[in-house]
């Protein structure tokens, strides 16, 4: 009888706790990025068909944040698509599967995904993505109201003075930024090789993320200097008005789907 727990069907496939991890270096970081931003010209409409959400989705937290006093977590709200954006990228690398394979691709080649057999599994790292963001948006909010109590500020430019003319601002930035790159590390590693291993063979989600973390430990200086691209361009992404991500976005997710090539043998 099939095991339904998504963290507990090691047996599908036999090479799962044998995958071999390559050895990569910068060069390779450098190709990967050609190969997806090669990935998303080739196919631009069905991709900003698929990703014109996440500008939209920015906006609409920008929006929320401004419009229901929620300033002080607008940051951790932009930041957090660096904590969701492997799971929001899973389609991105289908495409890019299917593309390598020589088929042709469309916006259909997305709906895939939801038939893998991988499916449960790739929704369990989902909903873990998930409790860690809302995690990291109970810390920011924790770590605002201790310093700052639960005094909501009633202005932009306010916010502004109090975060960068005060102590207490500049502790939160500090401890602030300090906290995220916790956070943003655990999820890179967790999430870097799992997600596009999961689309690309039937695993399981325990021993992806663990093949994950095996990636990162032996390429420790190129995964470093890939999380910096990452967080640049999606620095770069949300100017002006979230509007770049609809193109870093999907140029990340292909590139990761290469990376991982690379990486897994």
């Amino acid at each position: 009888m099939a095991r339904l727990d998504a963290f507990s069907h090691i047996q599908r496939d036999p090479v799962s706790e044998h995958l071999t991890i390559r050895r990569i270096g910068m060069h390779d970081l450098t190709d990967a990025l050609r190969q997806g931003a090669a990935d998303f010209w080739a196919a631009p409409t069905h991709i900003f068909f698929i990703c014109l959400m996440y500008p939209v989705l920015g906006v609409f937290f920008a929006g929320l944040a401004f419009g229901y006093n929620m300033l002080p977590i607008l940051f951790p709200l932009m930041s957090g698509f660096a904590l969701i954006g492997p799971l929001a990228a899973v389609g991105l690398y289908e495409i890019s599967r299917e593309r390598e394979r020589g088929q042709d691709v469309s916006v259909s080649s997305v709906a895939n995904v939801f038939r893998s057999h991988s499916l449960s599994s790739i929704a369990a790292l989902g909903v873990l993505l998930m409790v860690i963001f809302i995690a990291w948006l109970l810390t920011a909010q924790t770590l605002y109201q201790s310093l700052f109590g639960w005094h909501a500020p009633t202005s932009l430019g306010g916010f502004l003075h109090e975060v960068f003319t005060t102590q207490h601002g500049w502790a939160l930035i500090i401890m602030g930024n300090a906290l995220g790159f916790v956070f943003s590390a655990v999820v890179f590693a967790l999430s870097v090789i799992s997600f596009p291993l999961l689309v690309d063979r039937d695993v399981g989600a325990i021993p992806a993320i663990l093949t994950s973390f095996r990636a990162v430990a032996a390429n420790p200086g190129p995964m470093i200097v890939w999380a910096f691209i990452v967080a640049a361009m999606l620095a770069i992404g949300f100017i002006p008005l979230f509007i770049g991500l609809a193109v870093v976005l999907p140029i990340l997710g292909h590139a990761t789907w290469h990376l991982y090539r690379k990486v897994v043998e």
